[in-house]
């Protein structure tokens, strides 16, 4: 457990704050997360490469909570984006886009267009046709952008097979050996500058082997590059470094930058690295209540007012994440629990077969390590509302999202004329 959580005077906190009064005042499902811990997280890693051409870049599909894109900004890091929205949500909180990248393999000339007249720093092209698209939309816009292709160096890595993204038959990036006839094809490009190769082999990867192999042969494929008269300038290793979610002994940041650090000195290169997960994951929980605890004959199961629409990893990517009471019962039984939630599908758990300290009614748990991957996937799906959103720091802590509420639900949707009913027929059969 990240060490901004912990147990003092008997009660789980978060920093200075005692987990059940965030829950007594703002109710469950919540998420609370931590901010000295995420910005820790952030300098570590930024101080690990010093002497290093680099700059960091959250991976903001991990957690797009305001208030932490703010406090990053504030400290001077860049963004990785793959959205238009996610664009719109950083300039919301002012960030620059000089600092943001732009990464997805199917950008929208939509969203192209917007982060090009905002300005900002690079485009990662996934594609040829990305690449034209691209010069189509910079050639009407009259600018000149800047751009990287995103190459597979064909190397497998990352904890689940839904989070290896740099093999041959992966959807992410183009194949290595086509390098060299994309940049010279790109020469043609008149609005477009391809400066820099960017690299994204998976997430959760807890060694530094993987990282190494495909730096190598990003650097290799540079001398290649440059041998041919392209200007390459820069290589984006992507994220990917794991976190602790179940006892791994994923790589420390200086353990991370000790092993690129031979790789990378000499090649004249300004190195960009995307993490996400590694800054956030451990710097949030998800606090439930327990509704029930129902015991039958094959399975015990504890019935918690969260589910799968507030945090899918587990029904995804079968995810592990630990559970543990925030006021611990002493002398509670232990037992093999499934513990699940409201949502009506077979699929809707956020742990199986776990020993816990079997709870009762109202009770509250944490679901640790929730802060990578999981408001950001949350969903209305059986039409519940979105948890709240709670920023610790110190003995401080304010509300970055309110809980979601029904009429919020539908929001932005109606009925069509046609279709309504008049008060007197309510409750009768209407035949179309």
């Amino acid at each position: 457990m990240s060490e901004a959580f912990a147990h003092r005077g008997g009660v789980l906190r978060a920093e200075g704050v005692s987990v059940e009064a965030l829950a007594r005042r703002h109710g469950t499902p919540l998420y609370v997360t931590s901010l000295g811990h995420f910005l820790e997280r952030y300098r570590r890693l930024d101080r690990a490469f010093a002497g290093i051409p680099h700059r960091v870049f959250f991976s903001m599909k991990a957690n797009a909570n305001l208030g932490l894109l703010a406090a990053l900004a504030r400290e001077g890091c860049g963004f990785d984006i793959v959205s238009g929205g996610e664009l719109h949500r950083l300039r919301a909180v002012g960030a620059d886009p000089a600092g943001v990248l732009f990464a997805g393999v199917g950008k929208t000339d939509a969203e192209m267009e917007a982060a090009a007249r905002a300005g900002i720093l690079m485009f990662n092209i996934e594609s040829w046709p990305e690449a034209e698209a691209l010069e189509r939309v910079a050639r009407r816009l009259g600018r000149r952008v800047r751009a990287d292709f995103r190459i597979n160096p064909d190397v497998r890595a990352g904890a689940h097979a839904k989070i290896s993204t740099a093999h041959k038959a992966s959807k992410f990036g183009l194949p290595y050996h086509q390098a060299p006839d994309l940049f010279r094809r790109a020469r043609a490009l008149r609005h477009l500058d391809v400066t820099g190769i960017h690299l994204h082999i998976g997430s959760q990867i807890t060694e530094v082997a993987p990282f190494v192999a495909a730096a190598k042969r990003a650097v290799e494929l540079v001398r290649v590059l440059r041998a041919q008269g392209h200007r390459v300038t820069t290589l984006n290793l992507g994220g990917g470094l794991g976190i602790d979610y179940a006892g791994e002994r994923p790589a420390t940041p200086e353990a991370y930058a000790a092993a690129l650090r031979p790789v990378l000195e000499g090649a004249d290169l300004e190195l960009f690295l995307e993490p996400g997960r590694f800054l956030v994951g451990n710097a949030g929980v998800l606090v439930c209540r327990v509704l029930y605890v129902k015991e039958t004959r094959w399975k015990d199961f504890v019935i918690v007012d969260a589910a799968m629409n507030d945090l899918i990893r587990p029904s995804l990517y079968e995810a592990w994440h630990g559970i543990l009471p925030v006021r611990p019962r002493p002398g509670a039984r232990r037992r093999r629990v499934d513990v699940v939630g409201p949502v009506c599908e077979s699929g809707d758990y956020l742990a199986q077969d776990r020993l816990l300290s079997v709870p009762e009614p109202g009770d509250l748990l944490a679901v640790r390590s929730a802060g990578a991957y999981g408001m950001v996937m949350a969903s209305n799906y059986n039409q519940r509302g979105r948890a709240a959103e709670v920023l610790v720091s110190g003995a401080r802590h304010w509300v970055t999202r309110r809980r979601e509420t029904w009429d919020d639900l539908l929001r932005g949707e109606s009925v069509p004329e046609e279709l309504r009913l008049a008060p007197a027929a309510r409750g009768k059969r209407v035949r179309p």
